[in-house]
């Protein structure tokens, strides 16, 4: 069986699956028995999945396709062939268990392999399923249901009864048939999955499903916390908007990753004085009517540093980037104690290694108690600038403008900002001219484009010139040919290790250069077999020596 991925979400797939002479769209739920009749033969490959090595090494049989796996045991599995855990099931009510076992199993199994757990999808809980990396199903854990009695939706069960009560006006539904129905309702519910991953939006689809069940919110909060396996799988765009609507959205591996960037790769232009500003519904903030009257009161004398939830911190230089010019959470004023606590450590360490010499603060509510405590546990002393509880007012934005007077001015540019975030590299702006009118900016050397920036993924777009001013990362070693399309995984040689989906690369080969963008992480490019692993936008042929 191989597998045609066409799009990624993090550690789910959309595409096509294909057997034989058969062809269907994956995910997908199947007679799995139909396609692998082996199957009904097979034995020693039920073990356990609690089972310990021992066990499992004297008594596992992988046997044929789809080939069996255990967390405990793994043997080589065939490129491109289909991957089975047996009693995959058993591991949905024990959160620990589940996430432990899978970053095995992912971890040990080929990327391009489709992933099979048997008798395990509902119409509940089958977008976590695919959001932790399966591909294919069987309609084994419905017709249990059936059999049962149990209704089944993707809000959870209801008794047999419901078939009956117009709640769905499926065709089982229609009939009668309790079994017709809850297929019918696996079916259109792994069809809305694969729609939210081609939208890059199935961890939305996935926060609103857990919400049914206990044990799925454990899964998704505790795979959050495995951040360095998760991290490399989760591309460095996404949806428009990014929704923060759960308390999960603090510890969602992008949150993370932008805090850690912001805190490891970027350094503010100025070390003087820095102003803690809060954030705005309208991004990036700039264009919004707060943030104007706040940059006319600051004029570039300090560095701005607005502070916000889930992201935490964000320099002004980086607000066009994703997610932090794309998020959406909702505005209650109310901030709890977590997200406190998380903002707070962020900021704190953000001052510690900048030691600033005056911390401004001109917030009030839940940001305020966030920077009271990151300049207590950072040893500074914060100045407020907010007089009347009003960021906005016009007595506070005064004693904004006061509090700076003598200050040099800065420029803040989001070429430095976004180089720094996003290629480790802060670049060289010697000769560069900027055309156009903020947040649409290009910038040149002359007549010639050398940067430009794209709003929608929040990256900046280097050209062939752009990359020769940001060092040697990045970048995707192929082999001795001119790509006529985008760049398939078996002709790339080395990578950049720091590639994730979605990341600017450039593509090196002897006969030629290309830049697009990286469709898979690193090191999904190393092992696949198959499937793209840059899409290129342009190519430049070398001349040979």
């Amino acid at each position: 069986m191989r597998i045609e991925i066409r799009s990624r979400d993090g550690l789910a797939r959309a595409g096509h699956l294909a057997h034989e002479d058969l062809a269907f769209p994956s995910p997908t739920a199947t007679d799995v028995a139909g396609l692998f009749p082996s199957l009904r033969g097979r034995t020693y490959e039920n073990v356990p999945i609690s089972a310990d090595e021992a066990f499992v090494s004297a008594w596992f049989n992988p046997g044929d396709e789809p080939r069996a796996v255990h967390p405990a045991f793994f043997s080589p599995v065939p490129p491109g062939e289909a991957v089975m855990v047996a009693n995959w099931g058993t591991v949905l009510a024990d959160p620990s268990a589940y996430v432990r076992h899978l970053v095995r199993v992912i971890g040990s199994t080929p990327p391009d392999a489709p992933r099979y757990a048997p008798a395990s999808a509902t119409p509940m809980n089958v977008s976590l399923l695919v959001w932790t990396g399966f591909d294919l199903f069987d309609y084994v854990a419905v017709d249990l249901a059936s059999v049962q009695g149990r209704f089944l939706l993707p809000e959870g069960e209801l008794g047999a009864e419901a078939v009956a009560s117009g709640l769905c006006a499926c065709e089982g539904c229609v009939a009668g048939d309790i079994a017709r129905h809850n297929r019918s309702a696996l079916d259109r519910e792994v069809a809305l999955v694969r729609q939210f991953i081609l939208e890059g939006r199935l961890r939305d689809l996935v926060d609103s499903r857990c919400r049914f069940s206990a044990p799925m919110v454990g899964i998704l909060r505790l795979l959050d916390r495995e951040y360095s396996f998760v991290e490399r799988w989760t591309p460095v765009t996404g949806p428009t908007p990014m929704r923060a609507n759960s308390a999960e959205a603090l510890s969602r591996p992008e949150v993370r990753r932008f805090a850690e960037r912001v805190l490891e790769r970027y350094h503010p232009p100025r070390k003087d004085t820095v102003v803690l500003l809060p954030c705005s519904a309208r991004k990036p903030y700039s264009l919004s009517q707060s943030h104007r009257l706040y940059s006319s009161a600051v004029r570039g004398r300090a560095h701005e540093l607005i502070v916000t939830s889930p992201l935490g911190i964000v320099p002004r230089e980086l607000e066009l980037c994703y997610p932090a010019g794309h998020y959406d959470v909702p505005v209650t004023g109310y901030w709890d104690a977590e997200e406190i606590s998380v903002i707070a450590a962020t900021l704190r360490e953000y001052l510690l290694r900048h030691s600033f010499d005056r911390v401004i603060a001109h917030l009030d509510g839940g940001a305020l108690h966030v920077a009271e405590a990151a300049a207590e546990g950072a040893g500074c002393v914060l100045e407020r600038t907010v007089v009347d509880g009003r960021p906005t007012s016009e007595a506070s934005l005064s004693a904004l403008d006061a509090v700076l007077d003598g200050s040099s001015r800065t420029v803040e540019d989001p070429l430095r900002g976004l180089g720094l975030f996003q290629f480790g590299v802060e670049i060289d702006r010697s000769g560069l001219r900027t055309r156009g009118r903020y947040p649409r900016l290009q910038y040149l050397r002359g007549s010639t484009p050398i940067f430009g920036i794209d709003l929608e993924a929040g990256l900046l777009r280097p050209t062939f010139e752009g990359w020769r001013r940001l060092g040697e990362g990045y970048r995707v070693m192929i082999d001795a040919f001119v790509p006529q399309g985008d760049i398939l995984a078996p002709g790339v040689l080395d990578v950049d290790p720091r590639i994730r989906p979605g990341d600017e690369v450039l593509v090196v080969g002897p006969l030629a250069l290309a830049t697009g963008r990286a469709a898979m992480s690193a090191d999904e490019m190393r092992a696949s077999t198959r499937g793209v692993a840059v899409k290129r936008r342009k190519v430049m042929k070398l001349e040979r020596e």
